[in-house]
């Protein structure tokens, strides 16, 4: 293997891979950092909030990569391994403070919630993205079991087992709805929202990775059993739930819904003495951090295969130990976004397409895995596994973004059938099409208005013409009137014969 100062080239691909991810922090960076008194006051505005997804957007598709089994096998892209969470988190709390944001901004925001926001924004781009990887894997002959087809068509088992965000992030809306709705206390609807954040991340911890529950103890152990007694629904990431990944970041909705609402708070708090706060505000991350290390070495999710049973306990103290750091991680980020964000072309446009890049990141890996092996007897053996392994992430990378895109559109072209209301004319009274907002109503009589308008104007400086058409027009009345008249007395004599 070629080296550069004594490290091989690959160490060196690797860290300058680090490197420019990083550096997409610097590019048309607003560092106000050594200016004192002086903050980004956007720093929570749609722009910045786009590229702080972006930014997420590739961390997420760089970790799903170094998840790789040859990855890690071979050390690669290490510090994405166990990153995923925190750049879910990111997407959390921006969906929390795009809520609070938009509810106290809006006049009767909820009014068409679950359509617009639910159904329309994430209900319909899971089943857009759960029919093309459907499309996908009966391309490429991935073997399913018919009611395996079935179930993952209607969303009870998992096609694309990335999509799980989508489903998340609903029964979090949904929840936020039913509280805003009906409680006007909004302490207590925080309370409810963690509540029910803290069930779904016990019952994840009961679930554990797959069907534990569905044999003898530890059968997951006893290759005798896969041979002889194992069904498709008994594997990993069939069923909703099953994984930590779903619940260790969601606490972080939480974060973006309280710190929206006490924003004005919150600022002018930091603002003052900022070093000094926003330091022992990093204590306190690390310290959380610290915790959540020693959760995950000492107790750990994969219990499973302690051949000690699920060991749900485990599991249990392991999530208490991590959720912490969740609720304060992207509260941290954010005071730090006061003095140092970014926003340039690259962040804003993952962070455009940062929902589809995440859901068909799973595709660009599967249609590229082949490439990640090395067998020198093979086709694409480009003379080393790390020679491979590099063209694996750049293929996966562009490949993931050409298929967000597409989707997306395919997404769009969707949600436009579903949720535009067709134009139909009304026969009498009005050309106002039927079924039609209140706003497009408004302006549909606002020309009519118009046209009415211009019509008497025309007429008003046209006496004289109205004038000599009206004795004709009186005429014409009354010999309509007698012709009537006349045939009625005809008809009523013949009667009389």
């Amino acid at each position: 293997m070629f080296e550069l100062l004594g490290i091989p080239i690959w160490r060196v691909l690797d860290r300058i891979v680090c490197f420019l991810f990083v550096c997409v922090l610097v590019i048309g960076a607003k560092n106000k950092f050594f200016k004192k008194n002086q903050f980004n006051d956007d720093f929570t505005s749609l722009e910045v909030m786009k590229s702080i997804r972006g930014f997420a957007a590739m961390g997420v598709i760089l970790h799903h990569i170094s998840q790789e089994y040859t990855f890690q096998e071979s050390g690669v892209l290490t510090p994405f391994v166990n990153a995923g969470a925190y750049f879910v988190a990111v997407f959390f709390f921006c969906s929390g403070y795009g809520l609070i944001k938009s509810f106290d901004s809006k006049k009767d925001y909820l009014n068409g919630f679950i359509k617009k926001r639910i159904v329309k924004s994430i209900v319909v781009p899971f089943y857009v993205d759960v029919i093309l990887y459907g499309l996908f894997m009966f391309l490429v002959k991935i073997p399913l079991e018919k009611v395996q087809w079935v179930t993952n068509f209607l969303g009870i088992t998992m096609m694309n087992t990335y999509a799980w965000f989508p489903i998340v992030l609903a029964l979090l809306y949904l929840v936020f709805f039913l509280c805003f709705r009906f409680i006007s206390n909004r302490k207590v609807c925080f309370a409810i929202i963690l509540i029910f954040m803290i069930a779904l991340g016990i019952g994840t911890c009961i679930n554990g990775h797959f069907a534990w529950w569905a044999g003898p103890a530890n059968w997951w152990m006893d290759d005798n059993f896969w041979e002889t007694s194992f069904k498709w629904w008994m594997d990993e990431k069939i069923f909703w739930f099953h994984g930590e990944w779903w619940v260790n970041s969601a606490p972080a909705f939480l974060t973006g819904l309280i710190f929206a609402t006490y924003e004005q708070k919150i600022v002018p708090f930091f603002k003052k003495n900022y070093g000094r706060k926003f330091f022992i505000l990093l204590l306190i991350t690390l310290g959380l951090y610290g915790l959540n290390q020693y959760g995950q070495s000492h107790f750990g999710y994969w219990t499973e295969f302690n051949m000690q049973g699920p060991e749900i306990g485990n599991k249990i103290v392991t999530y208490f130990c991590q959720i912490p750091l969740m609720f304060v991680f992207p509260f941290t980020v954010f005071i730090f976004l006061m003095k140092y964000h970014v926003s340039n072309p690259v962040t804003r446009f993952f962070g455009k397409y940062s929902l589809h890049t995440y859901l068909m990141n799973l595709c660009a890996l599967t249609t590229l895995r082949f490439l990640s092996y090395n067998f020198e007897d093979s086709p694409f053996y480009l003379g080393g596994i790390y020679n491979n392994l590099l063209a694996y992430a750049i293929g996966v990378i562009i490949l993931t973004v050409l298929l967000g895109v597409a989707e997306q559109k395919i997404t769009d072209k969707v949600q436009a059938l579903l949720f535009t209301r067709r134009q139909r004319q009304k026969v009498v009274y009005s050309t106002a099409p039927r079924f039609m907002d209140d706003d497009a109503l408004k302006q549909i009589r606002k020309e009519e208005q118009l046209k009415e308008k211009e019509a008497s104007e025309r007429k008003s400086f046209e006496p004289e013409k109205d004038a000599e058409k009206a004795p004709e027009e009186t005429e014409k009345a009354h010999e309509v009137a007698r012709s009537v008249k006349k045939a009625q007395s005809v008809k009523s004599k013949g009667k009389k014969k």
